[in-house]
């Protein structure tokens, strides 16, 4: 068998450390709700650690507990490095971070997005990280701008129909 594939014997008992998930290069923008959504995730994630400890040599629990200490590491470091950026009073002139942003395409379908730090984004909800293409492609855009969006499938225009608050 290739010695690849061979799991050694290190004399631990207690659980690995696995590698810590990858940091974006990118400056840590965060709304207030994303900041509130960073810290309820490491609450949460330190309560399923003291959980998986309290099992003790579980082997059930080790891995589950590498995981949630895994995590815990990524909260509290995307927590650390978190630049709160807070709305501007009155409306937003231009798209700026926290936005939302209301469009139509090139066919005439309306559409909205809200630009939110990057691990607050959902796109299926319409929330788009800030270093995203299409957050790239409306920020600083005013209402009546035509921006292109560079697309896998080719480049989409987008019209700026209003800007708002994040909802």
């Amino acid at each position: 068998m290739n010695k690849a594939f061979t799991k050694e014997d290190n004399g631990s008992t207690g659980p690995q450390r696995l590698d810590d998930l990858p940091i974006s290069p990118h400056p840590n923008h965060v709304t207030s709700m994303g900041l509130a959504q960073l810290r309820a995730r490491a609450e949460a994630l330190e309560a399923d650690v003291i959980r998986l400890r309290a099992a003790g040599e579980d082997p059930e629990a080790l891995y589950p507990l590498a995981v949630a200490e895994r995590d815990l590491r990524y909260a509290e470091a995307r927590i650390t490095s978190a630049l709160l950026v807070v709305p501007p009073d009155g409306n937003y002139p231009r798209v700026q971070f926290g936005a939302v942003v209301f469009v139509l395409d090139e066919d005439g379908r309306a559409a909205s997005y809200t630009i939110v730090g990057e691990d607050e984004a959902d796109p299926s909800a319409g929330l788009i990280g800030a270093p995203s293409p299409l957050a790239r492609a409306l920020l600083e855009a005013q209402v009546g701008d035509v921006v292109e969006w560079p697309r896998p499938s080719g480049m989409v225009e987008l019209e700026i129909t209003a800007i708002d608050k994040k909802r």
